[in-house]
């Protein structure tokens, strides 16, 4: 996942809360280095199913009338040699300064297959000794097979919410997988095949 994205729009927002990962680590239940799902950080509060839920936040579309921005971060990325790209602590300031001149009108966003994101000339690197852009470009950097991993962890998640699961989520799902150019998805809900 790149280090900072915007959703396009309200909806593609819910669904990138309601697809969340992050790796296991020794402290969380679960084999080390696997994705482990916590949509929207809510998994262990919800009283209710999730799929549910995510209706719940598609639904909020027609109550807003200026629904807010949704933006993703990613600050754990890894170069090859499992180093962070990104330095972050106070340096994640930087990021957040692009989010609130995004919603200020005050920053630039290129269109990409997952949403909108800062040009690297955007970051404010003012300050920050020691780092190339090389690690910036990478810690932003779309790559196919990460994605094509993320759609068929996003394929079995999915199936476990089903028939519960927003028809809006598949529909984003696919509008991914069409943006990165990956073949067709399977459907949840027959559990036909996904990726291969």
């Amino acid at each position: 996942m790149p280090l900072v994205y915007q959703a396009f729009d309200w909806v593609h927002g819910v669904y990138i809360g309601a697809t969340m990962g992050s790796e296991t680590t020794a402290a969380a239940a679960g084999a080390t280095g696997e994705v482990r799902r916590d949509p929207m950080a809510m998994l262990p509060f919800c009283g209710y199913n999730m799929g549910d839920y995510f209706q719940h936040w598609i639904d909020m579309r027609k109550r807003l009338k200026h629904p807010p921005r949704v933006f993703h971060v990613n600050w754990f990325r890894k170069d090859e040699s499992g180093k962070y790209l990104w330095p972050g602590f106070g340096d994640n300031m930087r990021v957040l300064k692009w989010i609130v001149d995004r919603c200020q009108g005050r920053a630039h966003g290129d269109e990409t297959e997952l949403g909108w994101m800062p040009r690297l000339e955007e970051f404010d690197l003012q300050g920050l000794h020691d780092y190339p852009a090389s690690r910036l470009e990478a810690a932003q950097r779309i790559v196919r097979e990460e994605w094509a991993r993320e759609l068929q962890s996003q394929e079995q998640f999915f199936r476990k919410l089903s028939p519960h699961l927003p028809r809006e989520l598949l529909f984003q799902r696919e509008l991914l997988a069409s943006r990165l150019q990956m073949p067709s998805q399977g459907n949840p809900e027959t559990g036909a095949r996904g990726l291969t």
